[in-house]
């Protein structure tokens, strides 16, 4: 089985890979029956010369390869026919602008596997860069406070080399007294966590952190059986939120009146209330000042999240009389970091830890006959036409 380290062609450019010299090295080390060749790039976090330090490999050659390996989208015209491809398609949820992608796969007969949806039987996620979008968008909602209130000014997270710059340069600014609200325990919420413990914040529990005061910066992680109760007044738990969210409404006021600084890492699904509306921010109780919105749904449940923004202008302001954008340093503003595309800016962590689930739960998958069905449960396409698991998406192809 020969595989395929794909270069990155999207722009804005990714500098992130699957799998890392290390990886490969294991990869080889471990399954006699597997080669692999890394296609030359000018950008990826690791350079060319790093993977043939390892032996492996580094050729213009992937038409030779039998499952090529990527992170972002493929460009229609680099795809190559009868190709086994994974990487993130952006199509499961029917993306209008990635049509034509998936139209292109079919037509090639590519057997496209998205990232996304590589599960175990449980169906739950077993690859994935969320941890570190969480750490990066945390520090990057710590650097967007200190710039709107003028009280310190940390270096770009891509600028430094890794989670534990980060946590060293989070380590040396000081903060007023603030109350920092966290919410989410996926990976996401406790990839932020790790950067406010790492920082040396006091943790304290839901009842303290909406009835008492501090003379310390204090954080308060909660999940969606905090920040969401039943309409009919019924003690709910998470498990029956997930299965029924219509069932419930928003709490999450409670903790608006109180936060300074609210990270939203949580996972928000289909027909859950939002956590605050444009209305809720209109409210002369609403407190909240600073969103590192790490979820980024447009929009959506975090009502001053209008647009998303680049690595390059990370922060804008939200205006609540006029539901606007405005200068994030206005008074009235809320100050919004929105980056929906936070891991490319820690690319070496991000793709050794990427790499590591993948080396452990989608590789031996290739050698022992897919005998947990990760393979199966993650092929969207196969023969040029999508399979039954995804057939949901005809339409979404038909559509003219």
């Amino acid at each position: 089985m020969k595989f395929g380290i794909i270069r990155e062609r999207k722009n804005p450019p990714d500098r992130r890979v699957v799998l890392s010299p290390e990886a490969c090295q294991k990869v080889v080390g471990t399954f006699p029956k597997a080669q692999i060749i890394v296609e030359p790039s000018p950008i990826r976090a690791f350079d060319d010369a790093s993977y043939r330090q390892l032996g492996i490999p580094v050729e213009n050659s992937m038409e030779l390869c039998d499952v090529l390996l990527g992170v972002k989208e493929v460009p229609i015209d680099a795809l190559i026919p009868n190709k086994k491809y994974f990487f993130f398609s952006h199509t499961i949820k029917k993306q209008p602008y990635n049509r034509d992608l998936l139209r292109a796969i079919l037509e090639k007969n590519i057997e496209l596997y998205d990232h996304e949806v590589i599960t175990n039987p449980k169906e739950q996620r077993l690859v994935a860069f969320g941890r570190y979008a969480g750490i990066v968008g945390a520090y990057n909602g710590f650097r967007a406070y200190g710039l709107k209130y003028d009280l310190y000014d940390l270096p770009k997270a891509n600028s430094l080399p890794d989670q534990k710059a980060l946590i060293h340069e989070l380590k040396n600014i000081k903060l007023p007294n603030i109350k920092v609200l966290l919410t989410g325990r996926g990976r996401v919420g406790n990839g932020s966590r790790e950067m406010l413990d790492g920082m040396g914040m006091r943790r304290v529990n839901v009842s303290e952190y909406l009835e008492e005061d501090f003379n310390e910066p204090v954080y308060c992680q909660i999940d969606a059986g905090e920040y969401n109760k039943r309409k009919d007044g019924v003690r709910g738990n998470k498990a029956n939120f997930f299965a029924h969210p219509e069932e419930y409404k928003s709490n999450f006021f409670r903790f608006a009146k109180v936060t300074d600084f609210y990270i939203a890492g949580h996972f928000y699904g289909q027909g859950a209330p939002y956590l605050y509306t444009r209305e809720d921010a209109k409210h002369p109780d609403f407190k909240i000042k600073v969103v590192a919105d790490v979820s980024c749904d447009i929009d959506g449940p975090v009502a001053s999240t209008i647009k998303p923004s680049t690595i390059a202008d990370p922060i804008y302001g939200y205006d609540p009389k006029t539901e606007k954008e405005t200068d994030y340093q206005n008074p009235n503003a809320i100050a919004v970091m929105a980056v929906d595309n936070l891991p490319c800016e820690l690319p070496r962590d991000a793709s050794e830890g990427f790499g590591e689930a993948f080396v452990k739960n989608v590789i031996p998958a290739f050698f022992n006959g897919d005998q947990d069905g990760i393979l199966q449960r993650a092929r969207m396409t196969q023969d040029g036409k999508l399979t039954e698991r995804y057939s949901y998406l005809q339409d979404y192809v038909d559509w003219n």
